[in-house]
């Protein structure tokens, strides 16, 4: 039995293919309906007016219209302010 292995291995080679998340409308560009605005993990965007979120928190647009971001801010249970970013549709 072999104290080494007769050639040498890589253990790095493997990589994931990318995501393309991102917002992919922005602030004044015109949406058709259904229309992807956003792609993201989890919920940093919230839909707003005439958005709908997808199962992987994809935000389209319901409705052809014009893309509009807003912040809003919200009191949060430990009673701190968080600001959130809102996509819609107008």
């Amino acid at each position: 039995m072999a104290h080494r292995k007769a050639t040498g291995t890589a253990k790095n080679l493997r990589d994931s293919q990318p995501k393309y998340l991102g917002i992919k409308l922005f602030d004044g560009q015109k949406a058709k309906a259904g229309s992807v605005l956003a792609r993201q993990r989890g919920t940093k965007i919230l839909a707003g007016k005439n958005v709908g979120i997808g199962k992987d928190h994809t935000l389209f647009a319901l409705k052809e219209g014009i893309v509009d971001f807003s912040e809003k801010r919200k009191m949060r249970y430990d009673s701190r302010t968080k600001k959130y970013k809102i996509v819609s549709v107008l």
